[in-house]
């Protein structure tokens, strides 16, 4: 059973475009509280900055999808407390048709983030109510072990155990990081050859910071962290799995406590943040090319609860997943200054949280 509600006002107001050798196909996870589906495909046109939505499927709170490097399955967590899982899809790029395969039931609660292994051993949750890391397999599916975590932070609100946030490999695949909220810490696993990820070390970070989302550049010399409750962007040195903080500046200048997502433009000149909750946005900074420390060079105002982004392959677009708007919203990238425009396209979808490219 398909659902089109949202997708039949998306196609009025964007109309379709045949697909070209510059579209994307991206898929969309979502909320599913009320009247959502799930995850969605649609096509990207840059040439013209229009969405056009493809299909959907059923699947309850897929707020993070991950596509396997390898056999181009899709998978998406189910953030539903104790009835959560972690399910998988096989998609078609050009048509965006998209078909369940299988769902297994997650032991932990809330998944809300995961990877999946360059080498095709396994696919990880980052469970965030449980504080634990589950490991399936690719393959079958089974559980291949888990990780549980323990302790807590100086936030009586948000930190009283572990919150795994988010699971990210470093480029080289030999590590594999999970950003703990609740502690205030960052778990370093290596990545051996047989059975799951072994813990390495732990990089402890400043109390009462919450670190969420994490990424690399491409070389993997510097990984950049955005803290949602301290509102900053802290900047490691990386080399074989150990981290060296080097700086750590605003990104979230309301102390709103909701900073979301990261990411860095393909080039590696500018990093982007999303901030929440009070004074919505994009904060942009530029990458010093040496050194890989920040400068912030602007700020762009956006609908309520940026939870994530795209930037596009191109460099030329970023698209941002407004939760609370019920919409993904189109600005126009600046490829030599990094700067954001509105280009006032938006296209409709129940609570949308994630955005990726099929």
């Amino acid at each position: 059973m398909k659902h089109f509600s949202f997708l039949f006002i998306a196609m009025v107001l964007f109309g379709s475009c045949r697909p070209g050798s510059r579209d994307l196909t991206l898929l969309v996870g979502t909320y599913t509280p009320e009247n959502g589906h799930g995850i969605y495909t649609c096509r990207f046109n840059p040439s013209g900055a229009h969405i056009e939505f493809l299909d959907s499927t059923a699947s309850d709170n897929p707020s993070f999808l991950a596509v396997s490097p390898l056999t181009g399955i899709v998978y998406a967590v189910n953030e539903s407390g104790p009835g959560s899982a972690l399910s998988s899809f096989i998609t078609d790029r050009e048509t965006g048709l998209i078909h369940a395969l299988r769902r297994i039931d997650n032991p932990g609660a809330d998944p809300c983030h995961l990877a999946v292994d360059p080498a095709g051993r396994y696919v990880v949750t980052a469970d965030y109510s449980s504080g634990t890391l589950t490991f399936f397999n690719t393959g079958s599916h089974d559980i291949l072990g888990r990780v549980r975590y323990a302790g807590s932070g100086p936030d009586p609100a948000r930190q009283q155990a572990p919150h795994i946030h988010c699971v990210v490999l470093s480029p080289s695949g030999e590590h594999l990081f999970a950003t703990d909220l609740g502690t205030d810490r960052i778990y370093v696993l290596k990545n051996v050859r047989t059975g799951i990820p072994v813990p390495e070390q732990t990089v402890v970070l400043e109390p009462g910071s919450g670190p969420r989302h994490m990424t690399f550049n491409k070389s993997g010399s510097r990984a950049y962290l955005i803290n949602e409750l301290s509102g900053m962007v802290t900047v490691f040195a990386h080399r074989e799995g150990k981290l060296e903080q080097i700086q750590s500046l605003v990104a979230d200048t309301c102390q709103a406590r909701g900073s979301a997502h990261i990411a860095l433009s393909g080039d590696g000149r500018f990093l982007y943040a999303s901030t929440r909750l009070q004074g919505d946005g994009m904060v942009i900074y530029s990458v010093d090319p040496d050194e890989g420390t920040l400068t912030r060079k602007g700020f762009l105002a956006t609908g309520s609860h940026p939870r994530h982004f795209l930037i596009t392959p191109d460099d030329k677009w970023v698209l941002v997943s407004c939760k609370n708007e019920n919409q993904i919203e189109i600005y126009r990238r600046n490829i030599k200054t990094g700067l954001l425009t509105d280009t006032g396209k938006r296209a409709p979808v129940r609570q949308p949280v994630c955005i990726g490219i099929l």
